[in-house]
């Protein structure tokens, strides 16, 4: 993420929002307490954003965007018959181009990702908890909330800067780069709704939900409790999940 894209915080600011980062891994509560009081969002999004950049550019000079359109062609029933319909001829440059657009694809994604995702999530569960538990939390509260309720995947995604370092290129899926879950089980010809699915189930994915449960609780502690509040994230995910599954049993 550029300083372009996001505010930049002053020098206070920027002091307690790292604060804030450490503090949603070792004392989450009262971390999330202070986040409801008084709600900033930008350094975790900045960092996620420029870890994500790194994790990009490290997998395209280590494993490149070839491989992994090769990968894909291979894992999809479906890119394989529309790679068949290529001319022989042709197939070289097709999947040359391909992979040109995957790098792109894939560095916006670094660079927007965080703060288009954070935004998205932030009105979803706004909207969950407002309508469902009479919340009246602001948005840039429920930003704050998620923003530092992603905290838990700057972990993992330092841990896949040391995984492209030491594994076998060869055996690298950028998908599922960390492996936290099931689905990195699975063999390369799974059904990809079952990949979809237990690849859902990972374990970064419940802790940022359990972030994402305190700091909702937080904001009406008499009328939300923990385990409401991770109830409602719950049921948001999971119908998540379903669609998802449901996407990759009908187009795969």
């Amino acid at each position: 993420m550029t300083s372009a894209a996001l505010p930049t915080p002053d020098a206070s600011e920027a002091v307690s929002s790292i604060s804030r980062v450490v503090g949603a891994l070792f004392s989450p509560k009262t971390t999330f307490e202070s986040i409801v009081r008084r709600p900033t969002w930008v350094v975790p999004l900045l960092l996620l954003a420029l870890l994500s950049i790194g994790v990009t550019a490290l997998f395209s000079q280590r494993v490149g965007w070839r491989t992994f359109m090769e990968r894909e062609i291979a894992t999809n029933a479906s890119a394989q018959r529309r790679m068949e319909q290529v001319p022989a001829d042709q197939k070289e440059q097709v999947l040359n181009q391909q992979a040109k657009f995957a790098g792109v694809i894939g560095y916006v994604a670094a660079v927007l990702g965080p703060v288009v995702g954070a935004v998205i999530v932030a009105a979803v569960l706004l909207a969950a908890f407002n309508l469902l538990s009479g919340a009246k939390t602001n948005f840039v509260t429920a930003l704050a909330i998620v923003s530092y309720s992603w905290v838990p995947l700057l972990i993992s995604g330092l841990l896949g800067i040391v995984i492209l370092f030491v594994k076998d290129p060869s055996t690298i899926d950028i998908k599922n780069l960390v492996a936290s879950n099931p689905g990195a089980l699975l063999s390369d010809d799974s059904p990809k709704w079952l990949v979809t699915l237990l690849t859902s189930l990972d374990i970064f994915a419940f802790w940022v939900m359990a972030l994402q449960a305190l700091g909702f609780s937080a904001t009406n502690p008499k009328k939300i409790s923990f385990a409401k509040a991770f109830g409602t994230i719950f049921t948001v995910w999971l119908l998540y999940v379903l669609v998802r599954v449901g996407a990759a049993a009908i187009f795969s």
